[in-house]
């Protein structure tokens, strides 16, 4: 399984794309590679070569602009993930997940997790961007669990929040150091808690 690009697929759009593309694709590069508060309007607007009138016709707002940012991200990671795993056992599958992280970890610009990311800034659990985000990480975990249980893991639930710990952390921590220590550290723990789990 080939790892999803490191920066958010979202934040490629051709310069002739439709403005609403364009715009999205801008925000959603800012917003991983700054940070969403730490970006405006006015420098969206900017080096999206639109207007703020164009803007503001396709998102009433910021918070519009960045419930998109995450609802699409969220989207094309699903996509990526379903098409890569397509045909494979669960136990090649799950080694998949994991390898194609290892792999995005050492990316170059990669800057962590766009959830986690996005939920550092939005920590009131009933904003929707908030709720988008547990979205997307309620799916991941149920996928991970998902392929525990078919591969025959007693315990697959408990296991998946396990394996989303560890993920979360090598995100974090990879976006600070050395990618390639976290990514071999990553791995041992994998394998630990899939011996464990009797599908290693």
């Amino acid at each position: 399984m080939s790892a999803p690009p490191a920066v958010p697929l979202v934040t490629f759009a051709a310069a002739d794309a439709p403005p609403r593309d364009r715009i999205l694709a801008t925000a959603a590069r800012l917003f991983y590679t700054e940070g969403i508060h730490a970006v405006g309007m006015d420098r969206i607007v900017t080096e999206a070569s639109t207007t703020r009138a164009t803007l503001y016709r396709h998102f009433l707002g910021k918070e519009q602009l960045v419930l998109s940012y995450i609802q699409a991200t969220d989207e094309q990671i699903r996509a990526f993930t379903t098409a890569a795993l397509e045909g494979l056992g669960p136990r090649e599958a799950l080694a998949g997940v994991a390898g194609a992280l290892g792999d995005q970890l050492c990316s170059p610009g990669f800057r962590g997790c766009p959830f986690l990311n996005a939920a550092a800034e939005y920590p009131d659990p009933a904003d929707p961007v908030s709720r988008a985000i547990v979205a997307h990480r309620t799916w991941l975990r149920e996928l991970v669990a998902r392929l525990l249980a078919e591969a025959g893991a007693p315990e697959a639930a408990e296991d998946a929040a396990t394996l989303m710990m560890l993920r979360d952390g090598a995100v974090m921590t990879a976006a600070l150091g050395d990618a390639d220590a976290v990514r071999a550290s990553l791995d041992r723990a994998v394998r630990h808690v899939l011996e464990a789990a009797g599908v290693g």
